[in-house]
């Protein structure tokens, strides 16, 4: 046994050095929280305003972090469940976990580090999150699995991202909310379905290896009508929150930015031209949640809402 290993029997793994840290929130995409965090922040600000027409700054943070904790512990389990099927695609090939840039020992540990932080945010909400907050977990384990089992994986996500402006709802008033169920669901339709059009890129790899998705079973044409569709849902049930939670006109000069960009999206991806997918995607659909969030928390603060 050389020193090295000893030391390590002795004190345990070593601390991960800032190398590292860097390749983990690579491995996650720390930077793509920005798809989820907005909604969160509308359900929190919405459920404030409600309550008592004020902003609950140590809410609100706790509502971050665990959101954060929560989308880094899904994505670390993604990526290390997936790696066998990413290393067969030359899409995914250069991964973390594929090049050795980071051990699967270290994914794990940095896996639990972030759970560990979002129950621990959960228990400083209220009982009622903290009760629930195992719940949240299961759809992130299982959702890379979904594509082993099922056409519909897609749908899987859309249920954990739904997770994220009801829990954010929960964390303020610790009670039950049609309201935020209704943006919960809208959240979760739209992901659901620019996970459509994400696929389409990888419908060749994914059916010589077996993996499934609705583009690998029905075709990319059939992938992006279905994504188109979940769209046309997803600004409905945007337009059914405002009018549940009372939204001003801010809030509905947002949604109309929103279906634009929606519009955009769709018009940029076609199934025989998938070349600015990647702007349909990432680019687009951040500006969809910070857009709607930042006219909603205008709306808000012309209606009353004070810090």
């Amino acid at each position: 046994m050389s020193a090295d290993s000893a030391t390590s029997d002795v004190f345990g793994p070593e601390p991960a050095r800032p190398g590292r840290v860097r390749a983990f929130l690579r491995l996650v995409m720390i930077e793509h929280s920005v798809f989820a965090l907005p909604f969160a922040y509308i359900a929190a600000l919405t459920a404030m305003f409600l309550q008592d027409g004020t902003v609950h700054w140590w809410e609100l943070l706790l509502v971050t972090v665990a959101m954060v904790g929560l989308r880094t512990f899904a994505m670390a389990c993604n990526r290390i469940i997936d790696r066998e099927l990413d290393a067969r695609n030359p899409r995914t090939a250069g991964r973390e976990l594929v090049t050795g840039a980071m051990s699967v020992r270290a994914a794990w540990t940095g896996a639990l580090i972030a759970v560990v932080v979002f129950l621990g945010a959960a228990a400083l909400l209220n009982p009622l999150c903290l009760a629930l907050s195992p719940l949240a977990v299961v759809p992130m384990v299982v959702y890379p699995y979904g594509k082993r089992f099922t056409d519909y994986p897609h749908a899987i996500l859309g249920l954990a991202q739904a997770i994220g402006p009801v829990g954010a709802w929960l964390a303020v008033t610790g009670s039950w909310s049609w309201e935020a169920v209704i943006l919960g669901t809208a959240v979760g339709v739209w992901i659901g379905g620019f996970d459509l059009i994400f696929g389409c890129q990888d419908v060749a790899a994914d059916r010589s290896q077996g993996v499934r998705s609705v583009p690998a079973r029905f075709g990319i044409a059939a992938a992006l009508h279905g994504a188109r569709a979940c769209h046309v849902v997803t600004t409905g049930l945007l337009a059914w929150y405002g009018v549940a939670t009372g939204a001003g006109g801010f809030f509905w000069t947002g949604l109309l930015i929103v279906a634009a960009a929606f519009c955009y999206e769709h018009s940029i991806v076609r199934p025989h031209d998938l070349s600015r997918l990647n702007r349909a995607f990432f680019t687009v659909n951040g500006v969809i949640g910070c857009v709607l969030f930042l006219f909603a928390l205008l709306d808000l603060t012309a209606r009353g809402l004070g810090g």
